[in-house]
């Protein structure tokens, strides 16, 4: 059984989760330095979440059909929760094609160390939601 029951759910969970990180002290200034657009499509729950990193702050935008992301993600939702867990490479996904990726994956490997300090912020703001991990 999927952890995210609805694609609000993940709207609420995922996009909150976004949302925070864009406005983190440590990430978010790294996040918006990298000047990129990205766009995560997820299934089972459905959703696209596009975030955009090229402006003053994160903007995001959900099943946005107009802006041209600069790398483009696309997983079950499940799968980008094990993620932000810290439970899976992203290499080795990509390897597996449990995670597909579209556009300039060095740029991709460059948010990596930048995204680090996620994994535990994202492992409390579960807990903080009450979801199960």
């Amino acid at each position: 059984m999927s952890l995210f029951h609805s694609s609000d759910h993940l709207k609420e969970v995922l996009g909150g989760f976004f949302e925070m990180l864009g406005h983190h002290p440590e990430v978010g200034p790294k996040l918006l330095a990298s000047r990129l657009i990205l766009k995560f499509i997820y299934r089972e729950p459905d959703l696209a979440i596009t975030i955009d990193l090229t402006g003053e702050q994160v903007v995001l935008s959900f099943n946005d059909t107009e802006k041209k992301p600069v790398v483009e993600m696309s997983m079950k939702a499940d799968t980008a929760h094990r993620f932000w867990m810290g439970e899976l490479n992203l290499v080795m996904a990509l390897a597996r094609r449990e995670m597909t990726a579209k556009g300039p994956i060095p740029r991709i490997l460059q948010l990596l160390p930048i995204i680090k300090p996620a994994y535990k912020i994202y492992s409390e703001y579960i807990k903080e939601k009450g979801l199960a991990s």
